[in-house]
């Protein structure tokens, strides 16, 4: 056990640093880029697969002596005579070889299995995930966990294999050769083809090999992307009956994962059959020559005995190595598949010189910003909005008017592409992505939990808080209550109630309250709410809505919410149309404006106005007004109410 724990301990995964330079895109550099932090091991590993390449060696040269032993000494006197060179090989085939052969093990089975594969899983994982938010959006979550899994061990492997075998074939091939030729050069003519041979099956078939390996990974990606989809979505799938259609969505991916898995095989049989040809060559070719050179008396008996298993060993090895060959290229084709999505470049990385962002009072400002993921119309136009230290705004608008745009480039999920965002004068560009989301808590409509215990959903927003404090925030969102009825299906009750897969074993209106419990424990100067009562019932969001109002207290509020009703006390609407704000005041005076704000209002009341006005026939007009506007590429002009601020 102290020899396993030696060598389990020459690589520990998770204690090399993780923050490694972005894995690069070249395959090559892609593998030293891992295979470097375990040179070490790799070279131990070369240097005892060479020992162990030599000592197989002798194998057929021992046979070769005791045939000549045999041949040229009477049984009395052999042992008498040969008792050394008996000895030695007894030495060599029962301590050394089972030593190196045990060495190598150690090396690849304790160290490089287990602690290179998730070295590389680690790290992979460590950089993928500060992706942005529009890398995953853009994929399978599956897929991305697949080639993350698979790089591993797949790298891993093909770089332990083509260690192992092809210096294996070469040493030993390289081996047999001298031997052979020593005796007499005739008999290394046959190995000597081979090997010309071997190389010429090797050029043709590994490209063709490598190629057809990536494309049947990545068809078996595409398959657990689809797989996992259906199953992450399985809710949708029983609501609307569509099992079959799933079905058909899930069979063109195993189709495509048959044909490409067909493509591959095929050509494995085509290589192993011709590889069996040309072992069987040099198995003639090596026989032939060494009986001719025997019948000539120009080899004794025991070249002819020592002859044949070198190439018998050779003819054996080469199926190994091919083997191992078409292993490590279908391993090279996993590793490239999965490099689409480890070796890319952070699409958001900080800055170099990026520094702490320091909060003390949670003024915001966007100057002139301007965004459009890209597209020539884009979504937000030349958007000038301050927010004081501790002002509650709310976001309004129609759907697409741009509230949750200006909301993620606060938090950075995208970059501006012109104007700037300011927190307390300091442009957030200039300031790490972490330190920025430390100082903004926000509640969203879509509420995701993690897949652990309510006590770690809710100390998410703060690690290291106390249990009164866990549970304190949780009765601040009237939570505490049905999280002390809950257990799961392992019995764990209360906090320690797992919440399963995305929180789906709570209502949303539940998830709705741990979310927001999560966020009252973060504390944080700056507090976005985007519908963040929309899933809860009445009596509820009264409550809660009482909690928020005491959670707004002394911070900088950005709340965004289709029923108007629950913004209305907000100390300043900002409304929003097609990228642009186009008023700006307080419910009472917005109302009173008569505008788009107005506008809205009047849909969701039906007419009932706090200060009275338009009537059905203004109300009419302002809907036909307000389609008409939905298609101008900018409003008329902005309307700026004065509140009295």
């Amino acid at each position: 056990m102290r020899i396993f724990a030696f060598f389990e301990k020459l690589l520990e995964p998770t204690a090399v640093p993780a923050d490694q330079p972005p894995p690069p895109a070249g395959l090559v550099a892609f593998y030293w880029h891992y295979a470097r932090q375990a040179r070490g091991l790799v070279f131990l590993l070369f240097l005892v697969g060479s020992i162990v390449a030599v000592l197989d060696t002798t194998i057929p040269v021992f046979i070769g002596r005791v045939v000549t032993l045999v041949s040229n000494n009477a049984p009395a006197d052999m042992l008498h005579a040969a008792w050394p060179q008996l000895l030695g090989m007894v030495l060599v085939l029962l301590v050394l070889r089972p030593a190196a052969l045990l060495a190598q093990n150690l090396v690849t089975n304790q160290a490089i299995a287990p602690g290179l594969t998730n070295l590389i899983r680690w790290q992979s994982h460590w950089h993928v995930v500060r992706q942005s938010w529009s890398f995953f959006q853009n994929d399978f979550a599956g897929r991305i966990a697949n080639r993350v899994m698979q790089t591993g061990p797949a790298l891993r492997e093909s770089v332990v294999a083509g260690t192992n075998a092809v210096w294996y074939i070469l040493v030993y091939g390289g081996g047999a050769i001298l031997l052979l030729a020593h005796s007499d050069l005739w008999l290394a003519l046959p190995v000597l083809v081979w090997f010309l041979g071997y190389a010429a099956l090797l050029r043709y078939f590994v490209p063709r090999l490598r190629d057809r390996s990536r494309a049947m990974s990545e068809a078996r990606s595409g398959l657990t992307g689809r797989v996992v989809d259906s199953y992450t979505n399985i809710l949708t799938v029983k609501l609307f009956a569509r099992p079959r259609d799933e079905d058909d969505f899930v069979r063109q991916s195993v189709d495509e994962h048959t044909a490409a898995f067909r493509n591959q095989v095929r050509l494995i049989t085509r290589f192993g059959f011709t590889l069996a040809t040309l072992n069987a060559g040099l198995l003639v070719g090596t026989g032939t020559v060494a009986v001719w050179l025997w019948s000539v008396g120009a080899v004794e008996v025991g070249v002819v005995a020592m002859a044949l298993p070198l190439a018998w060993q050779i003819s054996n090895i080469s199926g190994w190595v091919a083997q191992n060959v078409t292993a490590i290229f279908e391993n090279v084709g996993v590793v490239q598949e999965g490099m689409r999505s480890i070796a890319v470049p952070l699409q958001m990385s900080d800055r170099a010189d990026a520094g702490e962002l320091e909060v003390d009072r949670g003024g915001v400002r966007f100057e002139h910003v301007q965004f459009g993921y890209g597209t020539e119309r884009g979504v937000l136009h030349g958007i000038d909005l301050t927010i004081a230290p501790g002002e509650r705004v709310g976001l309004v608008g129609r759907s697409g008017a741009g509230k949750s745009t200006l909301v993620n480039l606060l938090l950075r999920f995208y970059e501006v592409e012109s104007g700037r965002i300011l927190i307390d004068g300091q442009d957030i560009v200039l300031a790490t992505q972490e330190s920025l989301r430390r100082h903004i808590g926000m509640v969203t409509q879509d509420t995701s939990l993690l897949h652990r215990s309510i006590r770690d959903n809710i100390a998410y927003g703060r690690p290291g808080a106390t249990e009164a404090e866990v549970r304190r925030a949780a009765a601040r969102a009237h939570s505490l209550d049905f999280i002390e009825k809950l257990e799961d299906w392992q019995g764990r009750k209360g906090l320690e109630a797992h919440v399963g897969e995305r929180g789906v074993k709570l209502s949303a209106g539940q998830r709705q309250r741990i979310a927001i419990a999560r966020v009252i424990l973060k504390n944080a100067p700056i507090l976005i709410l985007d519908e963040a009562t929309s899933a809860l019932d009445s009596e509820v969001e009264a409550a809660i809505q009482e909690q928020l109002d005491d959670l707004m207290k002394d911070r900088t509020v950005i709340a965004i919410a289709h029923r108007l009703s629950t913004i209305a006390r907000m100390d300043r609407l900002i409304v929003l149309d097609e990228g642009r704000i186009v008023e700006s005041g307080t419910h009472a005076a917005l109302l009173e404006s008569g505008g788009a704000y107005a506008r809205l209002w009047q849909r969701q009341s039906g007419g009932f106005y706090e200060h009275g006005i338009p009537t059905d026939r203004d109300a009419a007009e302002d809907e036909v007004s307000l389609e008409q506007n939905e298609t101008r590429t900018q409003w008329p002009g902005q309307r700026q109410v004065n509140t009295g601020r």
